[in-house]
This record gives structure tokens, C-alpha cells and sequence, in this order.
């Protein structure tokens, strides 16, 4: 079996949470600096090794006072800890196209196992004989797993901001020429 190196199309890709204020709506966010690579036995996706880094200066919420905030060491402490790391360990396959992920998120210098669900759309070979695949990740997490502590009550009682965090990824990737 050959090694196979798939790189990220990072234009043709975006990686988004979304949290809970004052447990009535939600606030989404995403990175806009992320990388991402796989590696495969041949193009066997179960022997997948997935890593992937976001730059926390990437953050945006579209409130440039509220991205701070998820800047300082109230949360992310980005001056310290600039990157979120994800090392995949195990993508088991579930049905033809639907994966499951385990692997160890580093967030704010803790590492925790996290479980994501997968879907691949496939792989294709694009006009210029390139071969491409894409996934759609998901999954949750809790934040204060993370050292992502910071809350502050409303005046009925209920988290400004709610410990679950939803995270989602379209990603798309380019087979290496090897």
C-alpha cells in the first residue's frame, strides 16, 4: 500500500461553531485561518490520519467586542495558546458514506478525546485532472472541559453563554501528486 497525502482547498472550505446567548438564540462564529491534512493507505479513508490547526486570531463573530472577549484569557487566552489542534486517531466508517471520528482536541493547552461524525461526499476528478473529496464534520463539545470557564448569569437565573458548543466543518481536499 502507498501513502497517499490529501491537502486542503482552503477557499473551498470554512470551519463554524455556534453557542447559545441567554439560552434563547444563537451566535455563530467561524475561523477564517485554519489547515488541515489527511493521509491514507492508498485512498482508503478508515486508515486516515487527519490533523488540523486554527489560528485563534482568525476568530470572527461579526462583533469585533465580542471576538476580543473570545480572544482574552476569559476564554480561548489566544496571547498564550494561538492555535486549536485536532489529532484524528480513528475515522471508522458507519455506512457508505457516513464516518465516525475519535481523536484528541487541544483547546487553551488542554487535550480532551472528542467523537465527530463525518459525511464524504465523495471524490472526484476536477477540470484540470486533479482528484478532490469532501467532508462535512460535526460534533459537539463542552468548553469548560476545556479550561472555558468564564459564565456570568442572567437576572432569571440562566448562562449567558451555554457550556455546548457546536462545531461544524466543510472541508475539501486535493490529492497530493506524490
Amino acid at each position: 500500500m502507498a501513502t497517499t497525502h490529501w491537502s486542503l482547498d482552503p477557499s473551498h472550505s470554512e470551519v463554524q461553531f455556534k453557542v447559545k446567548h441567554m439560552m434563547i438564540s444563537t451566535v455563530s462564529g467561524e475561523f477564517t485561518k485554519f489547515d488541515a491534512s489527511v493521509e491514507t493507505q492508498d485512498d482508503d479513508f478508515t486508515t486516515g490520519q487527519v490533523s488540523f490547526t486554527a489560528d485563534l486570531d482568525s476568530i470572527t463573530t461579526k462583533n469585533e467586542q465580542r471576538d476580543g472577549h473570545l480572544k482574552s484569557a476569559d476564554f480561548f487566552d489566544a496571547a498564550s495558546y494561538p492555535q486549536i489542534l485536532f489529532k484524528g486517531s480513528r475515522l471508522t466508517k458507519e455506512s457508505s458514506d457516513e464516518y465516525v471520528l475519535d481523536g484528541d482536541l487541544t483547546l487553551k493547552g488542554v487535550t480532551k478525546p472528542v467523537r465527530l461524525k463525518v459525511s464524504h461526499s465523495g471524490v472526484i476528478t476536477d477540470p484540470f485532472g486533479m482528484l478532490r473529496t469532501g467532508f462535512e464534520v460535526s460534533g459537539k463539545i463542552n468548553r469548560k472541559d476545556f479550561g472555558l470557564s468564564w459564565h456570568q448569569l442572567t437576572e432569571a437565573g440562566g448562562l449567558v453563554v451555554s457550556d455546548e458548543v457546536r462545531v461544524q466543518a466543510n472541508v475539501e481536499f486535493v490529492r497530493n501528486k506524490d
